[in-house]
């Protein structure tokens, strides 16, 4: 399966993740999510995590959102540079920052949220 960011439900979570409405990007992406086949089925639960892990966040279960943002990361290691038309090595890039700043108590309001391109 194709992952096809332009129309349908995994546009529509893009769009909602570019919005930074995440609850909602990752209730579109699992739409899609329970329907693909691997390598497509967990790639998406990757990004569905990092949806969910910036819904935690915005709701200040910073724990929670460290928890997703490994488990996403741990799913992103085993994919290209750029896979499913989405830049990943700069996703996994972000996600790291994100980490290290929650790890270390840094204020993770100065850290843009990663880009999904």
């Amino acid at each position: 399966m194709a992952l096809d960011w332009s129309n349908g439900a995994l546009a529509e979570g893009l769009r909602c993740y570019r919005s930074e409405e995440f609850f909602l990007a990752h209730e579109h992406w699992e739409l899609v999510w329970l329907q693909c086949e691997e390598p497509e089925k967990t790639f998406l639960q990757a990004l569905i995590q990092i949806a969910a892990a910036f819904y935690h966040l915005q709701r200040h279960n910073l724990r929670g959102a460290a928890s997703l943002l490994r488990r996403a990361l741990h799913r992103l290691e085993e994919f290209p540079a750029e896979y499913g038309g989405i830049a990943v090595e700069p996703l996994r890039t972000s996600v790291r920052s994100w980490l290290q700043a929650l790890q270390e108590s840094v204020a993770p309001a100065q850290l843009p949220f990663p880009e999904i391109l």
